[in-house]
């Protein structure tokens, strides 16, 4: 894995693929059931990288990313504890 060039990273969580707005739209406020485990241990992967590099690591969420911002943003921090 090639390492990173500035003193932070920024990863943002995008609509997923082939899910149009609306559809993300009205899934917004759900539990995340359908955020990939591969999807979550890519994320916990680029954020340790970077903070194992001395970097800052900042990752967007939004409702439209999975469902339910603040769940996911729990399941993330429980990854990167553990």
């Amino acid at each position: 894995m090639q390492g990173f060039i500035a003193v932070f990273t920024v990863l943002r969580l995008p609509t997923p693929l082939k899910m149009s707005y609306e559809a993300a739209k009205k899934q917004a406020g759900r539990t995340p059931r359908s955020w990939e485990s591969y999807e979550r241990r890519e994320t916990v992967q680029l954020v340790r990288q970077a903070v194992g590099e001395g970097r800052h690591a900042y990752v967007l969420v939004n409702n439209r990313s999975k469902g339910n911002s603040p769940l996911l943003v729990q399941a993330l921090s429980e990854m990167l504890r553990a």
